[in-house]
């Protein structure tokens, strides 16, 4: 069974309800329930940043996809079926293969998800 949380693949969130898919950059579990808190990719340039800070509330079920209340977490770009994300996603990697200038230092950003409501410990981290 896979975890959730110790994938490396890059990860899509679908929003049944509204169609909207979304990348995940970081993922966390909730501090307090079952769920989790993400970001999106370039989630630090959005005004407010928390406009790409995202709660998702429920179990988390399955071993890949994932269903989380009514959301599905999967793989991205399985057999080419998101490429516009998967471009996303090329320049998300880019970004952080080039030193990823102006994103924020690690414990600043485990502050801001813990702040949100993740829980935060080194085995929660991707």
């Amino acid at each position: 069974m896979a975890d959730l949380f110790s994938m490396v693949a890059p990860l899509l969130v679908l929003h049944r309800d509204t169609g909207v898919r979304r990348l995940m950059a970081e993922r966390f579990p909730l501090a307090q329930g079952d769920g989790l808190i993400y970001f999106e990719p370039f989630w630090h340039l959005q005004r407010p940043a928390s406009r790409a800070i995202h709660r998702l509330t429920g179990a988390v079920q399955g071993s890949g996809p994932w269903k989380i209340g009514d959301c599905v977490v999967r793989v991205l770009g399985c057999q080419g079926t998101d490429p516009e994300l998967a471009s996303v996603y090329a320049e998300w990697q880019a970004y952080l293969e080039g030193g990823a200038p102006g994103y924020p230092a690690r414990d600043a950003l485990l502050a801001l998800a813990r702040d949100q409501g993740a829980r935060v410990d080194i085995s929660t981290t991707v």
